[in-house]
């Protein structure tokens, strides 16, 4: 069975979902993949990285989903000099009360841009390791939950421009996919030229979700099955990602986790949602290999890509 004639039958679900990225589209012009991709991340409760040169449209995305899907969004700009505290928030003494009172940071958005996060030094840049890990944020002795649903889009400059820190694997992990926007083809750029700023449509953007309603979708991404044989196929991808020998580029590759194979289970099972399938097909996995496996691989997000469109190449389908 082919990913289209598996899509065909769809489920009430998977309409939705395909007015929201059809929306998207409207506004996000020539990027059906990532968009797609992006949405399915969300729907499998991870985190998105976004690596780019600026200009392409990452901002735009990140605002453009969060008012698609009725969320409350922040921004935040990642600079040399950011705190800490300035991404989670701070307690301030009150007068009146004669106690500290915490002033929740931007991190307490359901959709959160870390912009430029390569750009803040380390100990900010593991500021937000907790928050998406555990999805909560302790300071001053207080344990504080961060609202569900609760996504993280960062965007990182390629790390040869200036003024650019790399993000540590520990870092990299927390990210569930990460995708690239590059140039748009031919026609979307004029597209993009005749019709202005696309970021003046988001004020504009009516919700076509909810969080409950997300929340539900996350449920049902998280409850499609997933056939041994599928599961055969997914441990035959890790075990190749780690039993590479010899030089070069083959010595230098970090090989995917455990659990790197549950978050490539859990974005597959969210992109047969997105498609309107009731169980996983191998499709689904290739699909979403490359964006999961690139920046846990040696060499970075780009090299780690190759690498993993290589391995998908060597391993047979099931």
């Amino acid at each position: 069975m082919t990913l289209r004639s598996a899509s065909q039958a769809g489920t009430p679900s998977a309409a939705r979902l395909a007015l929201i990225l059809a929306q998207l589209g409207r506004i996000v012009v020539g990027k059906d993949e990532p968009l797609r991709l992006a949405l399915a991340c969300l729907l499998a409760r991870g985190h998105l990285l976004i690596e780019d040169i600026p200009g392409v449209g990452k901002s735009t995305l990140a605002q453009a989903l969060a008012a698609t899907l009725g969320l409350k969004y922040s921004r935040v700009q990642f600079t040399s000099d950011l705190l800490p505290a300035d991404v989670l928030g701070v307690s301030i003494y009150d007068e009146r009360s004669q106690s500290f009172r915490f002033h929740p940071g931007p991190i307490f958005n359901s959709v959160v841009l870390a912009d430029e996060i390569n750009r803040a030094p380390p100990k900010t840049q593991s500021a937000l390791l907790e928050a998406m890990e555990e999805r909560q944020v302790s300071q001053d002795g207080q344990t504080r939950k961060l609202p569900e649903p609760f996504f993280v889009i960062a965007t990182q400059n390629p790390t040869e421009q200036i003024g650019a820190y790399p993000l540590p694997e520990s870092q990299l992990d927390r990210f569930l996919l990460a995708i690239e926007l590059g140039y748009p083809d031919s026609a979307a750029e004029r597209e993009l030229l005749s019709g202005g700023d696309r970021r003046s449509r988001i004020g504009d953007t009516a919700p076509l979700a909810d969080p409950a309603t997300l929340a539900d979708w996350q449920r049902e991404a998280a409850a499609i099955h997933v056939a041994p044989a599928l599961l055969d196929y997914v441990q035959a991808l890790l075990a190749a990602s780690r039993g590479h020998t010899g030089s070069g580029e083959a010595a230098s590759r970090r090989g995917l986790s455990p659990r790197a194979g549950l978050m490539l289970l859990a974005a597959a099972r969210a992109y047969a949602l997105i498609g309107g399938r009731p169980m996983v097909l191998p499709e689904d996995v290739q699909a979403v290999f490359p964006s999961v496996a690139g920046h846990r691989l040696a060499g970075g997000t780009r090299a780690g890509a190759l690498q993993s469109q290589s391995l998908l190449r060597a391993v047979p389908l099931p």
